[in-house]
């Protein structure tokens, strides 16, 4: 057990200005399953979607205490194809915010969401210390 007992990743939350449109964006574009559901005066408030692997993404309404931020915390994806999906996006509308960039043991890229979140892809290159030799 660590210092304070964390046991795994709960899961990754980002706020969302028009929920609606951000399941339309994570659910649509982004192809996650949606899952849990959480209503607030008869609209969807938080929204979960699954994460291949067994985490998940919470979609929650921005509020005063909580807005969305560019530069804020951010999620990463594990892509099987970095530039496939680059260009998948690209064709939908979503803003590339960094074309994929090569480093040592991988690519990554960034994305925008629709309320203006980071969001981090990912590709691990065959020399990636977790990647099998």
């Amino acid at each position: 057990m660590n210092k304070i007992g964390i046991k795994e990743a709960g899961f990754t939350g980002y706020p969302a200005l028009d929920i609606e449109e951000a399941r339309k964006f994570y659910g649509g574009i982004m192809g996650l399953k949606e899952g849990m559901v959480f209503e607030h005066e008869g609209k969807a408030g938080w929204v979960e979607f699954e994460i291949p692997g067994g985490h998940t993404l919470a979609i929650a309404q921005a509020n005063d205490q909580w807005q969305p931020n560019a530069g804020g915390g951010g999620l990463c994806f594990e892509m099987e194809d970095l530039d496939a999906a680059i260009a998948s996006l690209k064709d939908a509308g979503v803003k590339i915010l960094l074309e994929p960039q090569d480093f040592p043991v991988c690519r990554m890229a960034l994305i925008s969401d629709p309320s203006g979140n980071t969001v981090a892809l990912h590709q691990k290159k065959s020399n990636h210390p977790e990647c099998s030799h």
